[in-house]
């Protein structure tokens, strides 16, 4: 699943020149905003505020691009749709190979051919910050954070059904006896 771009121009700041490098160790940090997030039409992040160090080793065949993201991503709980902080730390390892014509790009790996002199790195970055986005988005301690919206968790409350002693809905009741 590669990201689509809307303006090129613009993520032009996330491409790295392996050209002129010597082989070794380089290292590259970028600032991951909303900015860069609008660049992305179907974006699942809206609001971050993020860092990017990216260490490039340059190998004679390859290069290894190890990826730390840190900082938090703006989510809306699903339980009291108020929006909280939630704090992201992403490791992720990519590698391109040199080669001689462009092959189908698997997952792991990215074939730079002879006629690419930069790697940009937007859609990766793009792609590792959406995928650390959980399935369910709930605030940590529900109701004891400054985000939460207690109001709305007490009407949750109120509309909940009653239970017994056991913690079970006596609503259930009536199905157990089917058979």
């Amino acid at each position: 699943m590669r990201a689509n771009y809307r303006s090129l121009k613009s993520l032009r700041t996330y491409s790295i020149p392996f050209t002129g490098l010597k082989p070794g160790r380089h290292e590259f940090e970028y600032a991951i905003n909303n900015a860069f997030f609008d660049e992305f039409e179907y974006s699942l992040v809206k609001k971050a505020n993020l860092v990017c160090k990216i260490e490039m080793e340059k190998q004679e065949t390859m290069l290894i691009l190890n990826f730390d993201i840190q900082g938090t991503i703006s989510m809306t709980c699903d339980k009291c749709l108020s929006e909280y902080p939630f704090p992201v730390t992403i490791r992720e390892q990519q590698i391109a190979k040199f080669g001689e014509e462009e092959v189908d790009e698997s997952e792991e790996i990215i074939t730079l051919t002879k006629n690419d002199h930069d790697i940009n790195v937007a859609g990766l970055i793009y792609e590792y910050v959406n995928v650390a986005i959980p399935f369910i988005s709930v605030c940590s301690d529900e109701g004891k954070t400054p985000y939460c919206d207690k109001e709305m968790l007490d009407r949750l409350k109120a509309l909940a059904p009653d239970k017994d002693q056991n913690g079970e809905d006596p609503r259930w009741d009536a199905l157990k006896n089917i058979k």
